[in-house]
């Protein structure tokens, strides 16, 4: 499945400039809405936060800075910069308001679009990292990848590295039956070859540690000739 397109605004008071730039984007795979008025863009950037925004400082009804200060507390978007102006005091009170990059007109459009990809690769990398470390909470369970530390109904549960792989991808799908050879992939990087049981044993050994019943288990539970689900709300 294709990938939606990355929405831009460009908050641009100069028509033909704006119509440029957003040509230029468009062609780039870009989805570009553009605003020329500093206060009307507060308003779309709170209403339907787009990936990116390309801030022109120069603005009627609110400047590009105060724009910025005004949304990025909210916004953990990209704020790109761009200005005629080649005064680097608007440039660092620009990025000290938040502003991820600065980029002077006249803009370079191959520049810009290599400016925007990268920042909104770092963007996406970090709130990754971030998604990774978050804590997991399904239920009474949780479980802390950062510690790679598991607690079950208060208490601290020991569990091997490689049982700790497990239950982090059961958990991330919690609710939803993970297959078997999707197990052995992901947690120990070997094809399933209809044979292979030791997911089945690390499945064993962490419902021993949680206090799941083995013969009639509601917390990790098999389906035949499948794989294995982590109850949604154990």
């Amino acid at each position: 499945m294709k990938d939606a397109p990355q929405r831009l605004l460009l908050v641009e008071d100069d028509p033909r400039l704006a119509e440029l730039v957003r040509a230029h984007l468009t062609e780039h795979g870009f989805e570009v809405e553009v605003v020329e008025r500093g206060d009307v863009a507060i308003e779309r950037i709170r209403a339907a936060p787009p990936d990116a925004v390309l801030l022109d400082i120069g603005l009627p009804g609110q400047d590009g800075l105060s724009v910025c200060r005004a949304v990025r507390p909210d916004y953990a978007g990209v704020i790109v910069m761009l200005t005629a102006r080649g005064d680097e005091i608007d440039e660092v009170l620009g990025l000290e308001l938040g502003a991820d990059d600065y980029v002077a007109k006249p803009v370079k459009p191959r520049v810009l679009v290599a400016r925007l990809r990268a920042n909104l690769r770092r963007v996406a990398e970090k709130r990754t990292g971030e998604k990774a470390h978050e804590r997991l909470v399904v239920g009474e369970l949780s479980i802390d990848p950062g510690r790679r530390a598991v607690t079950y109904r208060g208490a601290d549960v020991p569990v091997s590295t490689s049982e700790f792989d497990l239950l982090e991808i059961l958990a991330r799908r919690a609710g939803h039956v993970v297959p078997r050879e999707e197990l052995l992939g992901q947690a120990r990087g070997i094809r399933y070859d209809g044979l292979n049981r030791s997911i089945d044993l690390r499945i064993s050994r962490l419902r021993r540690k949680l206090g799941d019943d083995p013969d009639r288990p509601t917390l990790i539970v098999s389906v035949r000739g499948v794989g294995y689900m982590l109850a949604a709300h154990p």
